[in-house]
């Protein structure tokens, strides 16, 4: 009888871990022990995730050799465990590089979060504070319009010309932002309800009710982006210049730097570090720039005015013209006033809104309109950079702000009795207590 109880129990027990290891696949329960709950999402995060009604796909496009998957997996896994509908994938670019192209994927590849029809890019890092703050733009919903200025021969948005910015527009617009044409010609001035104004380097002289249409809009307020390019000093845009505290300055910006990067034009402007700013900060990512315009400030401003695009120190603004079909002689020539480098090209202003409706005023102003043609969106990360110039004027730079949340005992502070006590303790005392305990013990087995 009892080895029928035992084999009873026995039985039992097998049962029951089978049990447990059925419902271990369909169901989970993870429990956070760590300081401050690092190894779960900040309460913030949590939040943009309640705001968020339905499914919401994440799909990777990354190299399936290298630890980045499960890196990101990782930090995915802490988001499905706060909602149960949203879904990770991958996707090798190496398969397909012309849809990755078309989508903008380049370098290390980046995540495309897509919810109710849009969707958001998050590169590297990808961190909980990138992904929560794509989210949030996700849920804030609605079109964002951006107003492009036409009829003076300005870059157009949707235009498939070597020097127009529809690639770039066109992959921003799949984050609900709409870009509408303004001529000042068919109305009298910037229409209500536009988030923000791009003026896209005119080729010939802004009408002076343009000039003071543009005017109009930044002493109301508005958000402005302006691409300047060598030469476009002479165009009319000077009162727009004085609103804004800036001057663009005469010549193309040369650096001789791109030589080192196999860049035979001098008139190429490649960048790799950046001034630090709101647009810049973690961006590790090459730009190019060609036909650069150097930019200056005007003391006495009510703007903040930041550069954040700076040539190198071998950069000067030169006067004479270049013939690329001939081994270059350009050099610096101070006696005609040209300026040495590291000179501003970019710059991000920001103050007061005078409008009530609105807390803060931002404009940018980069010396070049290039680096976002359909001839050069391309290279580097010249369409990241783009995207992030826009979500700054647009207020979308930083959404979520997520509190540091750090081990307290990952550094021990000692002072110098301290570190002097344990190396005693370590180096003498513990050693030649070790020493006489075997002498004690070994005295004593020769007594027995």
């Amino acid at each position: 009888m009892r080895r029928l109880d035992r084999w009873l129990v026995l039985l039992g027990l097998l049962v029951a871990t089978g049990c447990i290891g059925f419902l271990s696949t369909r169901h989970t329960w993870t429990a956070d022990w760590s300081r401050g709950a690092r190894a779960s999402l900040a309460p913030e995060s949590v939040a943009v995730l309640d705001t968020l009604h339905g499914p919401v796909e994440v799909v990777g496009y990354l190299s399936p050799t290298g630890p980045l998957r499960e890196q990101i997996a990782a930090v995915i896994e802490r988001y499905t465990r706060e909602k149960k509908d949203l879904t990770l994938s991958f996707v090798d670019p190496d398969l397909d590089p012309a849809a990755s192209r078309q989508l903008g994927i380049a370098g290390d590849g980046a995540l495309l979060v897509r919810y109710q029809g849009r969707e958001q890019r998050v590169e590297s890092p990808i961190n909980e504070r990138n992904l929560s703050n794509a989210l949030e733009r996700l849920a804030r919903g609605g079109e964002r319009v951006v107003a492009f200025v036409t009829g003076d021969g300005e870059r157009q948005p949707d235009g498939r010309a070597n020097a127009d910015l529809g690639t770039f527009m066109t992959q921003v617009e799949r984050r609900g932002i709409r870009a509408v044409p303004l001529n000042f010609s068919q109305t009298r001035g910037v229409p209500d309800h536009t988030d923000l104004v791009v003026l896209a380097s005119p080729t010939s002289s802004l009408p002076a009710d343009s000039v003071a249409a543009l005017v109009d809009y930044v002493h109301g307020g508005g958000n402005l982006l302006w691409l300047t390019e060598p030469g476009n000093e002479d165009l009319g845009t000077g009162p727009l210049a004085d609103v804004l505290g800036v001057r663009v300055l005469p010549g193309v910006l040369v650096d001789g730097q791109g030589s080192t990067l196999n860049v035979n034009d001098p008139r190429m402007v490649v960048l790799g570090d950046y001034p630090f700013h709101a647009i810049t900060r973690g961006f590790r990512e090459s730009t190019l720039f060609p036909q650069v315009s150097g930019l200056a400030q005007v003391s006495d401003h009510d703007w903040a005015v930041v550069p954040f695009l700076r040539s190198g120190e071998r950069s000067w603004t030169a006067f004479g013209g270049i013939d690329n079909a001939r081994p270059s002689t350009i050099a610096f020539h101070p006696e005609a006033g040209e300026l040495k480098g590291p000179l501003d090209f970019g710059f991000a202003l920001n103050r007061l809104s005078p409008s009530p409706d609105r807390n803060e005023q931002r404009a940018v102003v980069i010396g070049d309109g290039d680096f976002l043609s359909n001839t050069y969106i391309g290279n580097g990360g010249n369409r990241a950079l783009g995207e992030r110039v826009l979500d700054w004027l647009l207020g979308d730079d930083v959404l979520v702000d997520l509190p540091t949340r750090g081990a307290p005992d990952r550094v021990i502070s000692l002072s110098q009795d301290g570190l002097n006590a344990i190396s005693f303790g370590f180096l003498i005392a513990l050693p030649v207590t070790l020493l006489g305990l075997g002498v004690g013990i070994a005295w004593r087995r020769r007594r027995r």
